[in-house]
């Protein structure tokens, strides 16, 4: 992709007209802003550099990995030190209201060291941008702010970026909604081993206290030869593992010209030559088909971990939330899982404190987590979300009940997933080795099938490499261990 990307850019005429078709478009302004970075680097007498800084979930992390890819294509240089960048993009979250205000208190620090290096660029975008009170005090107070641009209009950013060295003001481009899919972006990857692959965009679930469907659009799939594709290109260049995203992958499909379920897509995915293992998020239980559990336990690819979100144990807080399953359905659902994959670990979405949630209603949160044995769950105390049907409900729920059930929830999941990960104590698992230890350097970290980590004796040439490794000891939430000679 990296040599096929120059040649499209050598071979544009900036003389001429941009093209009206996608990507060619923003290959043109790639180009195009190349060359003011160029002018500037040469002023300065030093290449400009630039930190993307990633807020929230995977897919914020994916979009985040294209960001850098058009920023390396253009010329900058990237750095971790958002500090010292010359250009710093924050990639916003806005699912719990207190990201927005990191994201304000972050943009204070930065207006400090703007104010020194005139020259500096800050643009934002992501899931916080679609909201259009944050847009009017991003223009009222924080003026120091090059481009600001929302979750749709992400393959735009070079065109953004564009417009803003030409006109040196504040550039805001923010679409409502789209169905535009556009392919074939530069994009840098995290990891040289694994890396996430969006099939769809936006979600159409409307949970009642979740602002996702109204930041990011409705549900739209990609198609599934692009998909492929991409997978294939990948894989070519070393990737053994893919993560399958999407807000509710188990909805793959429905916008397709020829529908696709996501069971089928899984079973082309699986037929890619060289790629060794295949994992998704996020699982609505609402979609989680009895195909789709077929195709996992037949599967030789598929991770034997499953990230399902319960969010509740009560049926009746479950329908206040529109979460569209029972707590009954849920149980019956894990339980298919279990005996087709009986090794499967199951994780999970807790939230704690909903409102008009009763004593009654927090058992049965609990009395699930006992009977499910999760192997790790995300816990989150309800937090009101403006501009969602949850956040004017009558029955808010006093801050010192919602503690004190978060600490027990806390401490029941502690224990049992201690529990559970001591289970395979002296078994033999296989291992993708990530990086070498963050504390240790004689040990490398690597990720089992079933998504916990194991430490053990290695050297930085494993990392990207499948080893098997006997786990000696359980610490808990992850395992010391060893490597197995084959």
């Amino acid at each position: 992709m990296n040599k096929e990307s120059e040649r499209l850019i050598d071979e544009i005429d900036l003389k001429l007209e941009a093209p009206v078709e996608e990507p060619m478009r923003q290959y043109y302004f790639i180009k195009k802003c190349r060359s003011y970075v160029q002018k500037i680097s040469e002023e300065l007498g030093r290449p400009l550099t630039a930190a993307v800084v990633t807020f929230g979930c995977q897919m914020n992390a994916r979009d985040s990995e294209k960001l850098t890819g058009i920023l390396e294509k253009i010329g900058y240089t990237m750095i971790d030190q958002e500090e010292k960048a010359d250009f710093v993009i924050y990639n916003t979250c806005t699912v719990r209201e207190n990201a927005n205000q990191r994201v304000y208190g972050r943009l204070g620090q930065l207006n400090r060291i703007k104010r020194r290096n005139p020259h500096m660029l800050i643009g934002l975008c992501g899931c916080m941008m679609q909201e259009p009170h944050v847009v009017e005090k991003l223009k009222k107070s924080y003026r120091f702010v090059d481009l600001i641009f929302g979750t749709h209009n992400i393959y735009k950013f070079a065109e953004v970026l564009a417009t803003r060295f030409e006109s040196e003001r504040m550039v805001i481009d923010i679409w409502k909604d789209t169905d535009r899919i556009v392919e074939d972006l530069p994009s840098e990857r995290k990891y040289s081993f694994k890396s996430g692959v969006n099939i769809m965009f936006g979600c159409n679930n409307f949970c009642s206290y979740c602002i996702v469907p109204y930041v990011r659009g409705r549900e739209r799939s990609r198609n599934p030869r692009d998909i492929i594709r991409e997978i294939e290109t990948l894989v070519a260049d070393g990737v053994k593992e893919v993560m399958l995203l999407g807000q509710n992958v188990n909805s793959y499909g429905k916008t397709l010209e020829e529908p696709m379920t996501f069971a089928e897509l899984l079973q082309e995915v699986e037929k890619i030559d060289g790629l060794e293992r295949i994992r998704f998020m996020t699982s609505h239980p609402k979609d989680l088909s009895d195909e789709l559990i077929e195709v996992m336990r037949t599967s030789k690819k598929i991770c034997h971990h499953l990230h399902l979100p319960v969010q509740s144990g009560s049926t009746e807080i479950l329908k206040k939330m529109n979460r569209r399953y029972t707590k009954e359905q849920y149980l019956e659902l894990v339980r298919k899982i279990r005996e087709a994959v009986p090794d499967i670990s199951l994780t999970t979405d807790i939230i704690v404190g909903f409102p008009q949630e009763t004593e009654e209603d927090f058992e049965e949160t609990l009395d699930v987590v006992r009977k499910v044995r999760y192997d790790s769950a995300f816990t989150f105390i309800y937090s009101k979300r403006t501009g969602t049907p949850a956040a004017v409900m009558e029955g808010q729920i006093p801050e010192d009940v919602v503690k004190d059930r978060f600490d027990r929830l806390l401490k029941e999941v502690q224990t049992i997933a201690s529990e559970e990960c001591a289970k395979h104590e002296g078994t033999v698992q296989t291992a993708l080795v990530e990086q070498v230890n963050e504390h240790d350097p004689s040990l490398v970290t690597g990720r089992l099938s079933n998504n916990l980590l194991v430490h053990f004796p290695g050297t930085k040439d494993q990392i990207g490499e499948l080893i098997d490794v006997k786990l000696l000891t359980c610490k808990g939430f992850y395992y010391i261990g060893e490597a197995v000679e084959k």
